[in-house]
């Protein structure tokens, strides 16, 4: 089943373009797949939140596999998986977090090119894919290569150094490349041209909030949404213990889903 999924997840970069929602446990999994995406992704910054800690490998990779195994459990879609800069320091360890992945039934992933001390050297990030290219081959895990050169910042550049980056990481074996950070239409565009593999971008992370109809008519093929819906919920719960803190009145549940329709969700 997971070579099966891999090839359906892949064959989605081939169309016109799709979204993929990110998950931060197994309910929000549950109920992604029920309003109909054809996969997932999770989410890390989600789930550290989830677990009170803020992103950016705040949480052991033992602990994140198996929040993302519970997501692999919970629904029948294809997910893929936030491994960030890969849970290692050496190109050996991020092969390793990328085989422990496969091994829970994940069918793509994305290594991010940047840690706490921003970029890595371009030489460095290839190493890194390569990896875990020889981890997951082709055709049984997508795998999505993060550049960081707009969201972490570089001396150069930016637009240059994440084309650069791009056809290193597309000959290290990458499928998909991602590059967050990016805010306005004319360079997305110059992008999705230069860069040779599909496109992924994060909408609703940067100030300049693009739609995804938008964001497909400049050519990108994959558009995810990071911690954005995760963000969204706990902004609610936030604002509902403000009301409740507040004026003790209860109009947070206006157009929530019933207790009795939310069991039947989850198959009570």
């Amino acid at each position: 089943m997971p070579t099966d999924q891999a090839a359906e997840f892949l064959a989605l970069h081939a169309g016109p373009g799709f979204v993929l929602p990110n998950a931060w446990d197994a309910g929000s999994a549950r109920i992604l797949e029920q309003v109909g995406f054809p996969a997932i992704a999770t989410t890390s910054a989600g789930i550290a939140w989830s677990y009170g800690v803020p992103d950016g490998e705040g949480l052991s990779l033992d602990m994140m596999l198996e929040h993302v195994a519970r997501i692999v459990a919970a629904v029948d879609v294809p997910v893929t998986a936030d491994l960030e800069a890969g849970y290692g320091d050496t190109p050996e360890e991020v092969g390793r977090t990328v085989a422990r992945a496969v091994e829970l039934g994940v069918v793509g992933g994305n290594i991010e090119d940047a840690a706490k001390g921003g970029l890595f050297g371009i030489d460095e990030g290839a190493d890194r894919l390569v990896a875990a290219r020889a981890a997951a081959p082709r055709g049984t895990f997508v795998l999505n290569a993060r550049t960081d050169a707009y969201f972490a910042g570089t001396t150069g550049d930016p637009f240059a150094e994440t084309v650069a980056r791009a056809e290193r990481y597309v000959e290290a074996g990458a499928d998909c490349i991602f590059v967050p950070g990016v805010n306005d239409e004319d360079t997305i565009r110059r992008l999705a041209a230069a860069i040779p593999a599909p496109l992924n971008i994060v909408a609703g992370l940067a100030s300049n909030i693009i739609d995804a109809s938008t964001l497909f008519s400049l050519g990108v093929k994959r558009v995810s949404v990071g911690g954005g819906l995760a963000r969204a919920a706990l902004s609610v719960v936030e604002r509902a213990g403000r009301e409740l803190l507040e004026s003790g009145t209860l109009g947070f549940l206006d157009g929530a889903i019933g207790y009795a329709d939310m069991q039947r969700r989850f198959g009570g």
